[in-house]
This record gives structure tokens, C-alpha cells and sequence, in this order.
């Protein structure tokens, strides 16, 4: 049997020009989702049948309007077109141009044309074209730049086999559209000669951008910066003067390729944007239609949320009833079956999230969102784009996390991942309510606005301040030579394509139960040993008291339930929780809150079912006031006086609004920046910050 030719293919355009549509259709479900080396950019490959000897290895690059970094994602594209030792080194380059701002697309393609690598252009959204009054002529733009020109549309598929077979026939590009051997021929020759370069285009760049490659080594960017200095090499300069040559011949091309039509009406997305965008009105909508997409997902994913609750508690139940008891089981039933189910219960809300996202993005109202927000978003070292993940946090902080995989600089993502967490996400409101309702009166003030409400509300309120004061301090810590622009196009309006919705709903959730599903797995492992054992001593210490209760008036409920709290009490966990109470003393807890601490950290609302367990009370719903009642009949051995205080209730809220205590959130973490060090960091600064605040709260109201 033949073994079929492969042949790599780069798919090249600015953003919104359609290159990820195209990407779909090529690859469909053929696609998996990984990383550039040594960075956090997302790196998208697939594969398809270009004929029956050949098959293509598709990369989706990062969008970009130049072969000029300004972000990370940009400087990925040049690095991957510059270093031909690199496994995604294209042999063919697909540039996708967008037919109704062809200018501004054709600035990238000449570009691309002058690395000397074989170069197809890909003509998309002709039809918008037509609607704007312009009629592109793909034959004068191939004969002017004797480059083979295919037209598509990326929202159907039409023209993909015709793409395919230009893939395949594609040669080497015989001139170049500028000629940039005489810009500056001293440095030039030095870099060809140094580095085996033969294009002088690929000289230029090595010249100007050489010394930000990833690709190059320490001596090789000392060399391109001794050469610089050696021959006075003045990059603003060139690089203007490349790019005025660059559109003088762009221009020439659209003078003989696209015919305008002056007449034309071309103001409905202005008319809409004048509205959607407007410095009043624009807040207003943008907030209510998140109000309305997080009230969605509030109300969508609790129907499938419960039902996989019930299913995984119902197959826990089922083994024990089945399987003979020993501590395989238990760990399998307590352990891997619950930790199993910890990762898929998020899934809806992610599906959900994400379908929002997707349907905002093809409209083309997310650019519109993002060029509101940009301006107050970017005083606190944030970005316009850093608006969806916060806000998403208030549903959960997993699929927040991965929405900023949007924002293009690594700083401002950075910092958006950093604080995200601070949002109250759904996990915090069982906390919240319960010790609201021990300390808060439920009373009316002026008849209508609830005591309890309105402190439920100032929580919210204070994780949102502490997100964007966390933020402006971050973007005075946090060094980088990455230069933060705001260039975004306003596309025009479309109706989403929901094959391209369903793919990244898709692919969402995959990624979310692949990679940081296997960590949450394993933590949840950890935190059943540490409850679970020294198994001798817990059933010493259960045994002892059930014996001293059987000959007293107890039930065989009540018996049971105070056996749970002493067997919690004497394992690892609660070892632990006596250990840190000195630490936590000062704010007011006692080791059971310890207890409830240490638990929380598999998620937030542990903390109500720990308390229950501790108090020997039962976690169902019904049983929700009885809850209530015995935490608030807990004595302080100390003081002879309530252990829930004004001062100790408040001040665990305010530990559990800044406090980083969700595993799942940091396994998310380390996969969207690929290190444990800055889940680290954001442990260790919340928790910090936790403590800090949450003391002085229990000793300015003590």
C-alpha cells in the first residue's frame, strides 16, 4: 500500500477575515487543540483529504494584519514562517483575505508573497463585497500579482475544492512585489551572510524582529543586535517606508481589480451601531443581555447539572449496594466516582457559556462589546475583552478562565486569569445565605429593599472591587516588553452559523474534561484519603462513642450522625483542622470551621454539608432551618456565648469571597498558562488576602 504524501498547509489572514470558518470546513471534527512551544497560544490543527495520494496538515495561525508583532499571537506567526527547523513550517500558505476590506488585507498577503514561499490567496466574502457596492475581480488581482487567487465563502463551503487543488498546484511565487534590497543593503548582507539566509525579505525581518524570536538563540540576537548597531540600522524608518511601498502598490492593484459603486447605501450597520455602541445606551443593552445569557445558564444548566448529580450519586449507591465492602470500594465510591462526576457537572455550564460566547462572536457583536469596554477596562491594566470572562465568573470560574483565551496579550490575560476568581461564582451562595440568615435580620428597609438581600448584594460588590483592585496592581507588577494596542475592526452583522457554534461548544468541553479533568481527578483522590483515614483510629474513636450513646436516650439516627462527626473529627482532615487552629484562631474560627476550610477547597459549597456533618445535623434541604438553628446554638467554650457571631459570620464571608477554594479553578489555571506556578501564586495571594481582610473584619466587629 502507497503511503499518502502530507503536505502542511498555514492558513494566514487578519482577524474576522473568516480563517477559522475556513479552518472548520477543511478539517470538520479532523482537529485537535495544543500549544505553541515555550507559549500559551493556541495552536489549532486538523487534517483533510486533498486527493486520493495526498493528504493536508492544516494549521490555523493566530490572526494577524502584519508580519509586524504587536502581541504574543502575532509574533507566533512570524516566528512560525521565519524558522524553517520548525515542525509547522508550512510548505504552502493559504491567506484569507476578506473581499470587502480587500486594502487592508492585501498589505499581509504582499507580505507573505515576499518570503518565497508558495502563497494562495483566498478571496472570501465576495457577497459582503457585493452588498457594500464593490465588485472584486479575483482574475486582475491573480494576473497583477501572478499569484493563484481562489474565491470562497467561508460561511457555506463553497470553493473548498477548488482551494484543494490550488493547494496542490501551487508554486514557488517567481517576483517580489517590493523590492527591498536597496532599504538597507549593509545590513542586509551581513544577515544573509550570518544566518544562510537567500530572501531578502526574510533578512529584513530576521533584522528587525529577530532579537523577539523564541526560535533564535541568545548569540544569534546578540549578533542581529551588534549588526544593527554596527551599520546605524533605523527600524521605524524601514519599516515605514516598506509598508508606504507596500499600499502605493496595493493601491494600483484595487485600482484595476475592484469596481466601486458610489451610490451605494452602505449605512445600515452604522445606524445599528450608532445605537449598540452609543456611551449610554450601549451599557445599558450590553448589561441586559448579559443579565439575560447568565440568568440562561442559571436556569438551563440546573436541569442537567442535577440529573448528572443524581446519576453519579445513584451509581456510588448502586456499587456499594453491590460490590463487597473494603477500601477499594470506598475509594472508588468516595473517591473516583464523586471526583468523576465533580468534572462532568460542569460541563452544561460550559456548553452553555461557550454557545452564548460563539452566537455573540459570529454576530459580530462581541467586537462591539469589547471596543465599549476597552476604555475602562484598560485604566486597571485590563482589556475590553477581559469584560466576558469577569462577568462570566459570577456563573463559575472554570469556563471564565477559558473565555480569556480571547484576549491576544499576555499580560492582560494574565492578569484577567489572575483575578477572574475573585467574581462570586454559584459556588459561594449556599455560604453566604446560610450565615447571612444566622446574623442578618430578616428585615424590610423603607418596606421594600431586604436587610439580607442587600448584604447578599455588597458580597458581590466587594468581589468585584477586589478584582479590579488586584488588577491595577498586577499591571504595576508584572513586566513585559509586549506592547499593548487597540486595533478592533467592527465586522459586519450576520446570523450565526451553528455548525461553527456546535464545533466550539464542542471543543470547549472536550479540552475542559481532557486536560483539566485528569488534575481535579486526582485532587478529589487526595482529598477522600484525608478524610478517610487512619482508618484504625477513626473506628477506634467511632466505636468508643457509639458505645457510650447506645446506653443513652439516642436514636439510631442521632447515634449516627455523631459517630460521622467524631469519624471526620479524627481523620487526616480533621487533624489537620486542630493543627491550623491556631492559625485561623484569630479570626474567630475553631478547628470544626478548620474542618469545613480544608473541605471547601474541593468546592465552596462543601462548606454547609461539612458543617452539617460536624454538627451532626443532615445536609437534605428539608432539614435547611434545623441547620441554621444548631449552628446558631453552638457555644463558644471560651466565651460561653454564640460561636456564630456577628464578627465570626462576617468575617468567614468575607475569607470565602476572596479565598481561592476551588481545586477545579486551578487545574483550569495550570492549563491555560501551562504552569503550576502561577496557580501557585494565586492560591497564596488570595488566601492571603483572605486572611487579611477577613481578620480585620472579625476584629473591628468582636
Amino acid at each position: 500500500m502507497t503511503k499518502k504524501k502530507t503536505v502542511k498547509v498555514a492558513l494566514i489572514g487578519n482577524p474576522n477575515s473568516g480563517k477559522s470558518s475556513l479552518f472548520n470546513h477543511l478539517t470538520g471534527l479532523n482537529q485537535k487543540v495544543g500549544n505553541f512551544p515555550g507559549v500559551t497560544v493556541d495552536k489549532k490543527t486538523g487534517s483533510c483529504k486533498l486527493n486520493e495520494e495526498t493528504r493536508g496538515e492544516i494549521i490555523d495561525l493566530p490572526g494577524t494584519y502584519s508580519l509586524y508583532p504587536r502581541s504574543i499571537d502575532e509574533q507566533v506567526v512570524l516566528d512560525v514562517l521565519l524558522d524553517k527547523k520548525s515542525k509547522d513550517h508550512p510548505d504552502v500558505i493559504v491567506v484569507i483575505a476578506d473581499a470587502s476590506n480587500l486594502k487592508r488585507n492585501l498589505l499581509l498577503f504582499t507580505q507573505v508573497i515576499d518570503l518565497g514561499l508558495p502563497v494562495i490567496l483566498a478571496l472570501n466574502m465576495l457577497d459582503v463585497s457585493i452588498n457594500l457596492g464593490q465588485k472584486v475581480k479575483p482574475l486582475e488581482i491573480a494576473k497583477e500579482l501572478n499569484i493563484p487567487v481562489v474565491s470562497v465563502n467561508a460561511r457555506n463551503g463553497d470553493g473548498i475544492n477548488l482551494l484543494k487543488q490550488a493547494i496542490l498546484e501551487v508554486e514557488t511565487p517567481r517576483k517580489e512585489i517590493i523590492d527591498v534590497s536597496e532599504y538597507a543593503p549593509e545590513v542586509l548582507a551581513d544577515i544573509k551572510f550570518n544566518f544562510g539566509i537567500e530572501n531578502n525579505y526574510e533578512a529584513l525581518l530576521i533584522a528587525q524582529q529577530g532579537r523577539f524570536s523564541d526560535f533564535l538563540n541568545d548569540s544569534d540576537k546578540k549578533k542581529i543586535v551588534d549588526i544593527n548597531a554596527k551599520n546605524k540600522f533605523n527600524h521605524e524608518l524601514i519599516q515605514s517606508k516598506e509598508i508606504l511601498a507596500r499600499y502605493e502598490r496595493i493601491d494600483k492593484i484595487v485600482k484595476h481589480a475592484v469596481e466601486f459603486n458610489v451610490n451605494h447605501n452602505r449605512n445600515l450597520t452604522h445606524k445599528i451601531d450608532k445605537i449598540l455602541t452609543h456611551k449610554v445606551f450601549g451599557y445599558l443593552i450590553f448589561l441586559t443581555i448579559l443579565f439575560l445569557i447568565f440568568q440562561s445558564i442559571f436556569t438551563w444548566a440546573n436541569y442537567p447539572m442535577d440529573l448528572i448529580d443524581g446519576a453519579f450519586a445513584s451509581v456510588s449507591q448502586w456499587l456499594k449496594n453491590v460490590m463487597p465492602e473494603g477500601i477499594l470500594v470506598d475509594m472508588l465510591t468516595e473517591g473516583i466516582i464523586p471526583g468523576i462526576g465533580g468534572i462532568v457537572i460542569f460541563i452544561p455550564q460550559i456548553a452553555l457559556l461557550f454557545a452564548f460566547i460563539a452566537i455573540l462572536e459570529e454576530s459580530g457583536y462581541m467586537s462591539r462589546v469589547v471596543f465599549l469596554m476597552d476604555r475602562i477596562m484598560r485604566k486597571f491594566g485590563l482589556n475590553g475583552k477581559s469584560v466576558v470572562p469577569l462577568i462570566s465568573g459570577v456563573a463559575c470560574a472554570i469556563p471564565a478562565v477559558m473565555a480569556t483565551r480571547t484576549i491576544s496579550n499576555w499580560k492582560e490575560r494574565l492578569i484577567t486569569i489572575f483575578v477572574t476568581p475573585f467574581m462570586s461564582c454559584s459556588a459561594r451562595l449556599p455560604v453566604y445565605t446560610i450565615l447571612i440568615a444566622l446574623v442578618v435580620p430578616a428585615k424590610m428597609i423603607f418596606g421594600f429593599l431586604s436587610m439580607q438581600a442587600i448584604a447578599l448584594m455588597a458580597l458581590y460588590l466587594l468581589g468585584f472591587v477586589m478584582a479590579i483592585v488586584s488588577a491595577w496592581i498586577l499591571k504595576l507588577i508584572i513586566k513585559t516588553q509586549e506592547k499593548s494596542y487597540f486595533i478592533m475592526e467592527l465586522p459586519l452583522y450576520k446570523f450565526p452559523r451553528w455548525k461553527h457554534v456546535g464545533l466550539t461548544i464542542y471543543e470547549k468541553s472536550r479540552t475542559f474534561v481532557v486536560e483539566a479533568g485528569k488534575i481535579i481527578l486526582a485532587i478529589s483522590i487526595v482529598l477522600w484519603v484525608l478524610a478517610s483515614f487512619p482508618k484504625q483510629g477513626i473506628e477506634n474513636a467511632a466505636n468508643t462513642l457509639s458505645a457510650q450513646l447506645t446506653s443513652q436516650n439516642y436514636t439510631e439516627e442521632e447515634i449516627q450522625k455523631k459517630v460521622d462527626a467524631v469519624r471526620l473529627e479524627n481523620s487526616y482532615a480533621g487533624m489537620f483542622g486542630k493543627t491550623i487552629e491556631p492559625a485561623i484562631k484569630p479570626l474567630g474560627y475553631d478547628w470544626k470551621i478548620g474542618i469545613a476550610l480544608i473541605t471547601s477547597f474541593a468546592a465552596r459549597e462543601v462548606f454547609v454539608g461539612t458543617m452539617a456533618t460536624i454538627y451532626s445535623i443532615g445536609a437534605d434541604e428539608t432539614e435547611e432551618q434545623t441547620i441554621k438553628s444548631r449552628m446558631k446554638a453552638e457555644i463558644n467554650p471560651e466565651t460561653g456565648g454564640p460561636r456564630y457571631t456577628t464578627a465570626v459570620a462576617f468575617s468567614l464571608m468575607v475569607f470565602y469571597a476572596f479565598a481561592m477554594q476551588c481545586m477545579s479553578t486551578l487545574a483550569i489555571v495550570w492549563r491555560e498558562t501551562k504552569s503550576w506556578k502561577y496557580p501557585l501564586y494565586q492560591l497564596l495571594y488570595m488566601t492571603g488576602i483572605a486572611y487579611v481582610f477577613s481578620l480585620l473584619v472579625y476584629q473591628i466587629l468582636k
